[in-house]
């Protein structure tokens, strides 16, 4: 047998045939899908062998992708920064060194000295830097306290030997010295106690003859220079949080009381200082040991300028809390009709006539949103007035406050036309009686 061996060459594959090749694949696969579909169709979306088909969602449908400029989205990075910006601060924050009153009586040039004793010196306290340091926020408050204590011994125009006026220091909890005044009938028996507090940038001695109307009534007057106010400790027209005027004004009612045992005690404020005053009643132990408090023009609605400033406002009370912005309100709305009232308040260099600073201002649309939320806890009796044109603090607030107070004696007073500070325009002997009568109406029931 002969076998033959024979290779076959390799042999390429000519184009043309691959293309065949592919072309039938080609169709063989439309063939199949064309039947799977009309498969699905007949059977109600089912393949050949009886199971549903996965559907498949985009991404849009399904809602996994959001817009990515929305106000949610926006709203949760301010947040994220936000807390981001507060870590980073943390270690930062101020912290307060404790000074003893004697101390800082002793940098002021005045220990040891009261009343008339020391000589007249013309002192003009202006601080129109952004920044001030610690050391000269220190000399320009002590500066201040020696302002106020002069004044306690010089006699103003029309005060009367009725009534004697007197000053002390009051030390807080955080180390600060407070500047607080008292004005005592002579002739007529105390029959009830009243706390002062003035508004924001003015002081307690800007209330002295309406003090002095009220020792005729029996009433003794305490008035408290709240934190960089006044003789006060603090940059000047600066707070750094209200909630310390709070804290501090329940302090000195303490004070206060401890010293008149068994006397009725009532509370004054006066725009800030009257929302001041309305926090700290809220507090139980305030609410038993006051039987009534009086308000004029209270900042319980207070608007910003514009509708951002809310929104940055926390931010940049942290960024910059001191920073004044000069442009922004720069002659302030008009407080008084009366023009000798406007003159005597923006000449006194106790009163702060700069911009206000950044926390401050954030300070008091913090208090007054707070009250808004929580004026149904108001339950001590209350005579508040407002004047309808005021431009500072809407009067709306004062109304909110009537009609939400839980209190069962309220009143209110709306003077038509009447601006800022209604003990300083032209009708301040109405208002000072209105408020006296008032008073003297519940201090007659308590007998």
């Amino acid at each position: 047998m002969i076998c033959i061996e024979a290779s076959v060459p390799a042999t390429k594959i000519p184009c043309r045939l691959l293309r065949d090749r592919k072309r039938r694949k080609l169709e063989h696969s439309s063939v199949r899908v064309s039947t799977l579909s009309a498969k699905r169709e007949a059977g109600g979306a089912r393949t050949t062998v009886g199971k549903p088909l996965p559907m498949m969602l985009t991404s849009g449908a399904t809602g996994r992708v959001r817009a990515l400029f929305s106000l949610r989205s926006l709203r949760s990075l301010l947040l994220l920064l936000n807390g981001i910006l507060l870590l980073l601060l943390l270690p930062f924050r101020r912290r307060a060194i404790v000074v003893s009153a004697e101390e800082k009586l002793d940098a002021s040039g005045l220990a040891g000295r009261r009343g008339g004793d020391e000589k007249r010196e013309s002192v003009l306290v202006r601080v129109p830097s952004v920044r001030v340091s610690r050391r000269s926020s220190e000399m320009e408050s002590a500066a201040r306290r020696a302002m106020s204590i002069r004044r306690i011994g010089t006699k103003a125009e029309g005060d009367a030997d009725r009534s004697v006026r007197d000053f002390a220091l009051f030390s807080t909890a955080r180390g600060d010295t407070l500047f607080t005044q008292s004005w005592t009938s002579v002739f007529v028996p105390t029959k009830g106690l009243v706390v002062l507090l003035h508004g924001l940038n003015e002081h307690g001695g800007r209330y002295n003859q309406f003090a002095r109307l009220l020792n005729e009534s029996g009433l003794k007057v305490y008035a408290m220079d709240w934190i960089g106010h006044g003789g006060s400790d603090g940059l000047h027209g600066y707070v750094h949080s209200l909630d310390y005027a709070v804290n501090d004004l329940i302090a000195f009612l303490d004070k206060v009381l401890a010293e008149n045992p068994g006397l009725p005690c009532y509370c004054f404020g006066h725009s800030t200082g009257g929302a001041i005053v309305l926090k700290a009643v809220m507090d139980p132990k305030v609410e038993a040991s006051v039987q009534g408090v009086v308000l004029t023009s209270p900042a319980i609605h207070v608007q910003p300028s514009h509708p951002i400033v809310a929104a940055v406002a926390p931010i940049f009370s942290l960024l910059i809390p001191q920073y004044q912005f000069s442009a922004v309100n720069k002659n302030g709305p008009p407080v008084s009709r009366d023009p000798e009232a406007l003159k005597a308040k923006y000449s006194d260099p106790l009163v702060f006539t700069g911009a206000i600073r950044v926390r401050t201002g954030y300070e008091i649309l913090r208090i007054s949103y707070q009250l808004q939320r929580n004026l149904y806890r108001v339950a001590v009796p209350f005579l508040v007035l407002h004047g309808t044109a005021d431009n500072v603090t809407n009067p709306l607030g004062s109304t909110m406050l009537y009609q939400a107070a839980a209190s069962a004696d309220k009143s209110i007073k709306l003077y038509d036309g009447l601006l800022h500070d209604l003990l300083f325009e032209p009708e301040k002997e109405e208002i000072t009686s209105c408020i006296i009568e008032w008073l003297a109406s519940r201090l007659e029931a308590r007998r």
